[in-house]
């Protein structure tokens, strides 16, 4: 089964490209709201369930035992910019455990924003694993495993307490199996699983929501919505989609990028949970159905309509600063 175009590119008055994608959003009993594409199809989610993978940390008690802030609690759920409030909020989350960044398993790579990579270079320096994007979910890993008294060494591993516990709550709130058969090694090196949207929807829904979570996993889930809702820059960066989003709406919607086209969200106020993917892998098309879906279901302001419009058909331009098209849901999306 061919998915359907979903967002288009022009280029003048034309179409010039066009992405393929596949969306399924649930409420928080499980019922589907919208459908489109081969939903069943396993996808993974990759970044898109930090959120979801930071619950433990919150719900046994470990982030208040390390005092961490909303700030360290948003950057746990991060797939951030490497930008120096970044990094200075990722060492903090390290030294509440007494640990530094050479217990990060993570791997090293240049900031992703263009600023911050651009800064560390003209300063002579060389990227470190706290620069890695998801430095601030492997800190929380760290206080995790110091606050169970476990090792933290070998904390990505599939056999460790600490990712135990995370696929025990990404199982908890999918309802999917995440067996080794559907897994697969992420690039920061912890185990990532292989799930179908509707599935991921689920979990997100319930993540909004509060309803079939545990008492504990409820108000950990409502704890990071607020920490994330209070600091949206501690969760991607400058000029980044999701932090421009939960900028504009606050606690209204969750929203996280995932890796190759994927993205997942929550709508808490409507009970609503999204998963989506661009065949493609592309982000930009994966931004586009996001924000024509935010369109979609959430009553906006006139200020807040315009914000988001902006974000699901952004103007492309030349290097001369000259409009040449725009990137846009397509109309089957809209309807």
């Amino acid at each position: 089964m061919d998915n359907p175009f979903l967002v288009e590119v022009t280029r003048g008055n034309l179409v010039e490209s066009r992405h393929r994608g596949s969306i399924a959003v649930v409420d928080a009993d499980g019922g589907t709201v919208l459908s489109l594409g081969d939903v069943e199809r396993r996808v993974f989610p990759r970044s898109a369930v930090k959120a979801i993978q930071a619950l433990p940390l919150i719900e046994s008690g470990i982030a208040d035992k390390y005092s961490l802030s909303d700030e360290e609690i948003a950057l746990a759920c991060a797939s951030h910019s490497g930008e120096p409030e970044h990094v200075r909020v990722a060492q903090s989350m390290l030294a509440k455990a007494g640990r530094d960044a050479t217990c990060l398993e993570c791997g090293a790579h240049w900031p992703s924003g263009e600023a911050a990579k651009l800064a560390l270079a003209a300063q002579g320096e060389k990227p470190n694993a706290l620069h890695n994007n998801c430095s601030g979910k492997h800190a929380g890993f760290i206080c995790l495993a110091c606050g169970l008294d476990e090792d933290p060494r070998g904390y990505v591993k599939s056999a460790h307490p600490v990712q135990q516990a995370v696929r025990a709550a990404l199982e908890d709130l999918t309802g999917a199996s995440h067996t080794e058969e559907v897994s697969g090694i992420d690039g920061c090196s912890i185990p990532t699983y292989a799930i179908p949207l509707p599935s991921l929807a689920f979990g997100f829904a319930k993540f909004g929501a509060g309803v079939g979570l545990s008492s504990g996993y409820k108000s950990a889930a409502e704890r990071i919505r607020q920490a994330v809702a209070r600091h949206p820059f501690m969760v991607a960066g400058t000029d980044r989609f999701d932090t421009k989003l939960m900028t504009v709406l606050g606690e209204r919607v969750f929203v996280k990028v995932g890796a190759e086209g994927v993205f997942c969200a929550a709508f808490p106020e409507l009970g609503f949970g999204v998963a989506l993917k661009a065949d493609d892998g592309n982000g930009r098309a994966a931004e586009a159905m996001m924000a024509g879906l935010v369109l979609r279901f959430l009553q906006l302001a006139d200020e807040q309509r315009a914000a988001v419009e902006a974000l699901a058909q952004p103007v492309l331009k030349n290097w001369n600063g000259i409009e040449v098209g725009r990137i846009r849901p397509s109309s089957d999306f809209l309807q």
